[in-house]
């Protein structure tokens, strides 16, 4: 790889930027970059992406990539649909911005909280809009604290999430958020956010449990969790239906049926975090169906506009939005919002999204070819390098380890994973290796069965490489 380090090195003035001879060089030099080594990025380089047509993206030298995560779990309709560019373009003549501060309401913005609310996976009664995932789920927690004041539970403010989880980057989602590196050196979490044991039974099973004695475990040390903490102190527990970036985690059978019980007895509202998960990628509309949720907050993003512009959403339930009127009224005012929560442009593409996923039948869709995916991932069960394959739906995973039997990972410094990632950018495509050495797929929910079948063969030969390296390495 070119050493773009001497370059980025230099004054970054505007001036300077005539010196810096490559889109590479310019990025290393100004840019930076979320979830990467800063200090390995200096060398590397960025992958500089400039175009994409249905499941694929190219890159400034033309060379094309099956996208294999639709760029962050997102990019559901692939990365060239007409119409939703036509319906940005159209919102952008009619109406390139408001806010919903004082009362103000855009047409789209109605429009897209009376669908959401429509197609919600339980009752639900009004929807608050942001940016992205972390803001709807720190907007969760935000009311949370809001709504236990408003009844007179002022002490019912702690939040469970679980080891593992994925709930965002804010201060506040990312406290949720279950994953050593969120935390480290951020000085996080913030109080009064606890975890709870991760619903992977593959990784943390007990010898010759099964998948409900598992999850019976689990929801037995939630209870003790609860009533060592107090369950007067216990508001919510946020869960993702399905765990994604912590490593497309499954919940075992009759998992969220127990979760679900502890969490009626001590009055503890549930929080889904649909971000990944909504919009047809586990074969329902929403992970709360396809898992049997019955959240009273639901946060989702991401596909929620196919990702061409940054929309998110929280619905909540009637008993929350009713605490929300009375304690506003006390108040005077309910002082939360983003200048772009509900942004008529955003709202717009959205809704022309939800329109889409309803006319082709792409949760039908998902369904048909989901089984393909599946059963094509499985068929690298039995490779050396690997531990377990998961996933259902269009999400799957497949995680490496250094010793099959014992299910011993290989250390982070080994680097596997991202020699993996590297020699499916070679094969033309693009993964995401996960902490633990996790490889995810998330392809575009339009991807074809042909097309799952080509992502995959690429794949097989990077892991056959990758094991090469790792044999040659002495790691196995």
């Amino acid at each position: 790889m070119t050493d773009f380090a001497s370059k980025a090195a230099g004054p970054t003035t505007l001036n300077s930027l005539t010196a810096l001879n490559s889109l590479a060089a310019r990025d290393v030099a100004y840019t930076v970059h979320p979830y990467t080594n800063l200090k390995s990025h200096l060398a590397a380089g960025p992958l500089v992406v400039t175009r994409g047509s249905g499941i694929h993206v190219f890159d400034e030298d033309g060379n094309a990539f099956i996208d294999g995560l639709a760029g962050l779990w997102c990019a559901a309709l692939g990365f060239s649909e007409e119409r939703l560019v036509e319906a940005a373009t159209r919102a952008m003549r009619t109406l390139p911005f408001y806010h919903g501060f004082g009362g103000k309401a855009a047409p789209p913005t109605i429009e897209l909280a009376e669908r959401l609310i429509a197609i919600a996976p339980v009752p639900m009664s009004k929807v608050l809009f942001s940016n992205s995932g972390s803001e709807a789920n720190d907007t969760a927690v935000k009311l949370i604290w809001y709504y236990n004041n408003a009844i007179g539970r002022p002490a019912k403010k702690k939040i469970i999430s679980r080891q593992r989880a994925y709930h965002g980057v804010t201060v506040a989602a990312a406290s949720l958020t279950g994953l050593p590196a969120n935390h480290r050196d951020f000085d996080l979490p913030i109080d009064r956010i606890l975890h709870t044991d991760c619903p992977h039974h593959w990784r943390y099973g007990h010898a010759g449990e099964s998948e409900e004695d598992f999850a019976t475990r689990l929801a037995d040390n939630l209870e003790r969790l609860i009533v060592a903490e107090g369950a007067d102190t216990i508001a919510a527990m946020f869960a993702e239906p399905l765990m994604g970036a912590g490593g497309v985690i499954v919940p075992p059978a009759t998992y969220f049926e127990k979760v679900q019980a502890v969490l009626k007895r001590h009055d503890i509202l549930l929080v889904a975090d649909e971000v990944i998960c909504g919009f047809g990628r586990t074969g329902n509309l929403w992970g709360s169906q396809t898992f049997g949720l019955k959240p009273d907050m639901i946060a989702c993003a991401k596909a929620l506009s196919s990702a061409y512009v940054p929309i998110s959403a929280l619905l909540i339930s009637e008993p929350i939005w009713q605490a929300l009127i009375a304690e506003s009224e006390r108040i005077g005012i309910f002082a939360h919002g983003y200048t772009y929560s509900g942004h008529p442009v955003a709202a717009a593409v959205a809704l022309e999204a939800l329109r889409l996923y309803e006319e082709r039948d792409i949760v039908g869709h998902v369904r048909a070819v989901g089984p393909v995916l599946q059963a094509g991932l499985r068929r690298f069960a039995g490779h050396p390098l690997v531990g377990e394959v998961r996933g259902v739906g269009l999400v799957g995973a497949v995680e490496l380890v250094r010793d099959k039997d014992a299910k011993q990972p290989f250390a982070m410094t080994d680097g596997v994973g991202a020699v993996l990632a590297k020699r499916c950018e070679a094969h033309g495509l693009i993964v995401r290796v996960l902490s633990g050495d996790v490889v995810a797929f998330s392809p575009p929910l339009i991807i074809t069965a042909d097309e799952i079948d080509d992502m995959l063969a690429r794949f097989g030969r990077a892991l056959d490489e990758t094991h090469e390296h790792a044999r040659a390495c002495g790691l196995v």
